[in-house]
């Protein structure tokens, strides 16, 4: 999961500055962004704030997003943090010892997460439960995977898909062109049949998971609105700190 310090203040600002003009206390009341980029910006914006938080809370900060450490053997070595408060930081957040959440795909995969660390704890906040988040966001984020390893098991899928490897296999040990891959899967029939299978399947698996679907949109509604009430709060301080100000 990235982490975008240097993102964070433009992307809560995607909202509408309503009342910052004043020196008083009233909470502003934005609207959400209208686009489905600008509202993934905001819940990671508000995700790294809230990140921020909690390591502050233990005395721990992120290394500055604008100067990104290179970690290579042959790059210079940065010593300004050392190799304990370095795991002191992966510790706090990301969690430490077994993941205490795993969840498998339908394509064979695990994923696992942990329920401690400072990422976690951001995760609860935004959008109530971590744990119920965590197996939505898993299937939602794989439908599409999940709809592919069906078209996979398809007999007319696998028969062009056989045709499609004889076809691009080299006489000689050389890779083959991807010209030649193109041509092939043109001419074996399996592009016609991934354009015609794997919609229909998507919609097939998007249908099974509509609970999950539903679930999903709720939750990310969730981190929505309190996203929208930190950005909210942080405009009280930023008006009450310009109304204190003499100039």
């Amino acid at each position: 999961m990235r982490l975008l310090r240097a993102f964070a203040a433009a992307a809560l600002a995607v909202l509408a500055l309503t009342g910052c003009s004043t020196a008083t206390a009233q909470r502003a009341v934005p609207p959400l962004p209208r686009t489905e980029r600008d509202r993934d910006d905001l819940i990671d914006a508000a995700q790294q704030v809230l990140v921020d938080r909690c390591l502050a809370r233990q005395g721990l900060t992120l290394p500055n997003a604008s100067a990104p450490q290179d970690h290579s053997a042959s790059a210079p070595q940065d010593h300004s943090v050392s190799a304990p408060q370095d795991r002191r930081l992966q510790s706090a957040l990301f969690g430490h010892g077994h993941p205490e959440l795993s969840a498998t795909l339908a394509t064979g995969y695990t994923v696992t997460a942990h329920t401690d660390g400072c990422l976690a704890a951001a995760e609860r906040d935004l959008y109530g439960d971590q744990r119920l988040w965590f197996r939505t966001r898993v299937v939602v984020n794989n439908l599409r995977a999940e709809a592919q390893q069906r078209m996979k098991r398809d007999p007319d899928y696998r028969a062009a898909t056989a045709r499609w490897t004889r076809c691009v296999t080299p006489a000689h040990e050389a890779r083959p062109d991807p010209a030649v891959s193109t041509r092939c899967a043109r001419e074996s029939g399996l592009t016609r049949l991934r354009a015609r299978l794997e919609p229909a399947l998507l919609a097939r698996v998007r249908a099974e998971r509509h609970g999950q679907l539903t679930t999903y949109r709720q939750l990310r509604t969730r981190a929505l609105r309190r996203a929208a009430d930190l950005y909210a709060e942080r405009t009280v301080q930023v008006t009450l700190k310009k109304g204190s100000d003499p100039s």
